[in-house]
């Protein structure tokens, strides 16, 4: 696993270079020659964290007043082809 420090002109003007170093390592980004930020992949943040990516429903169901019934429409309607003469 390797380090790599971005400044954080060089990380505004190439966001994917920074992006690309994240899949050997945590990136560093600094602020004045000082570490201010680390860009890591979810993977590596879950890891750190002992977490579990959360599904969709549990994200909702986290927020706060996310006690709530939530019945999408059926679209009933028929699918015609398209009529390409």
């Amino acid at each position: 696993m390797s380090v790599t420090t971005f400044s954080s002109r060089d990380f505004t003007r190439d966001v994917s270079a920074a992006k690309r170093a994240a899949h050997d390592g945590p990136v560093f980004i600094t602020d004045r020659g000082q570490p201010a930020y680390a860009l890591l992949r979810i993977e590596d943040y879950y890891q750190l964290t002992s977490q579990k990516p959360r599904t969709l429903l549990e994200a909702m169901e986290a927020m706060p007043g996310g006690d709530f019934e939530f019945d999408p429409p059926r679209l009933n309607d028929t699918v015609q082809p398209a009529d390409l003469d």
